[in-house]
């Protein structure tokens, strides 16, 4: 087997994870020779970024076939298509189809077949065996794909198709293979992950929710230690999900929630399916279910029309909600997207709002972190001394060489900055 391509990857989580299956694949087919850049639609700033990316790696290799792929490669390939450096583009569903990278791989001739289907035709997503990542210590683990509501801001329906789910079978078939590798930690990813199991309903029974897929989970690999999940619609956690957060330990005291703004006008112009309100009442409930629960989000700044009374509201609710981690994006129009048509804010206002919430996040980053010293806790180890607690607290270890990957009890010292210190506990 070879080393494989080299990669790029630009965006969420779950592009993390599709890029270590392109990586199988090319280790598999023998494509030393190739530079895949897995592109990013969420932001213009990210398609900025993988366009210099593409330039750089042809500056360092002149010989490389560079790939595009990814979102931004979905939605508009005959543009990345038509950058010089670029020697083919292929779609978001056939970047993890082995046959797709055996094509390039076996096509001698100087022109490359671009690879780009009809996304919003895709009905199915097929499962993939990894055996773990980002730096040895956590999985991340793909169980639904692409995306049914359609928020004006947002460009990625049109990049990942129709919400589609795998099956709990091939979901627990994965985990048992990822913890016998020895991944102390999954976490469940997709597009839109709250919808998982809206397209397996039977002829005669409602759709499996999500809290039954992590209940069975929990119960059919009883030596998985850790699980988590990535970004979650507040509109749409079920009362399975709600159960298992608040019984079963082994589901990390730790949810990002998609709230993307605190004001409720600008969450209508958005076309969420939450209000403010029916964010406190999620945050108060499962608190009262599990007291050692933290909550992140990801926020927009400066969406069309949001005046000062507006993005007042959002940090006044953030502050309220006591939101430990965020995660924040400056508004960036996207053509074809109804918010691109809205009035747009000036560029200096939205970047002066995001920097608020930037420090909003910092101070409330700073006041979990204190809440954490003096505690015991357990870690899962990064490479680099790095580790994360239950709460997703990011730790040094003063402790020396601890195994990546391992779990470790500890005793949490002391903040410094954005890190908190601590040493292995007997």
């Amino acid at each position: 087997m070879t080393n494989g391509a080299r990669i790029e990857t630009f965006g969420c989580r779950l592009n993390s994870w599709e890029s270590e299956v392109i990586r199988e694949h090319t280790k598999q087919l023998g494509c030393d020779n190739m530079v895949v850049i897995n592109t990013c639609a969420v932001t213009a700033e990210a398609e900025k970024q993988a366009r210099q990316m593409i330039r750089k790696m042809r500056r360092e290799d002149e010989d490389a076939r560079i790939i595009v792929t990814g979102c931004a490669a979905q939605i508009d390939p005959q543009a990345w298509q038509a950058m010089p450096e670029v020697d083919a583009v292929i779609g978001n569903h056939e970047k993890l189809d082995a046959e797709s990278w055996r094509k390039l791989a076996t096509t001698n001739t100087p022109e490359l077949p671009s690879l780009v289907g009809d996304i919003m035709t895709v009905r199915s997503v097929a499962p993939h065996m990894l055996a773990g990542f980002d730096h040895h210590s956590r999985a991340f683990l793909q169980i639904q794909q692409g995306c049914d509501h359609r928020c004006t801001f947002c460009i990625i329906p049109y990049g990942r198709g129709g919400s589609r789910s795998v099956s709990v079978a091939d979901v627990v078939s994965q985990i048992r293979h990822l913890v016998a590798a020895g991944v102390a930690e999954v976490v469940l990813t997709g597009v839109d992950i709250s919808s998982w199991g809206n397209d397996l309903a039977l002829s005669d029974q409602a759709p499996p929710r999500l809290g039954q897929l992590v209940a069975t989970i929990l119960s059919a690999v009883p030596d998985l230690p850790r699980l988590r999940l990535s970004s979650l619609d507040p509109a749409d956690i079920d009362a399975d999900l709600r159960a298992v957060i608040a019984d079963n330990p082994r589901f990390m005291p730790h949810l990002h929630l998609s709230i993307q703004h605190g004001d409720g006008l600008i969450l209508k112009r958005m076309k969420r399916r939450h209000s403010p309100d029916d964010v406190m009442a999620l945050v108060d409930d499962l608190r009262y279910r599990r007291p050692d629960i933290v909550f992140g989000a990801d926020l927009i700044a400066g969406f069309p029309t949001e005046d000062d009374e507006a993005h007042h509201n959002s940090m006044r609710l953030l502050d309220q909600l006591n939101i430990s981690w965020l995660h924040v994006f400056p508004f960036s129009p996207r053509q074809g997207t109804p918010a691109a048509r809205m009035p747009q804010i000036k560029t200096e206002i939205i970047r002066s709002r995001a920097a608020e919430y930037r420090q909003l996040g910092h101070t409330l980053s700073q006041r979990q972190m204190d809440k954490m010293i003096g505690q015991d806790d357990e870690v899962v180890m990064e490479t680099g001394g790095i580790a994360h607690t239950r709460q997703f607290g990011r730790v040094k270890m003063l402790t020396p060489d601890l195994a990546a990957g391992q779990l470790y009890p500890v005793r949490i010292l002391r903040r410094e900055g954005e890190l908190l210190l601590a040493e292995l506990r007997s």
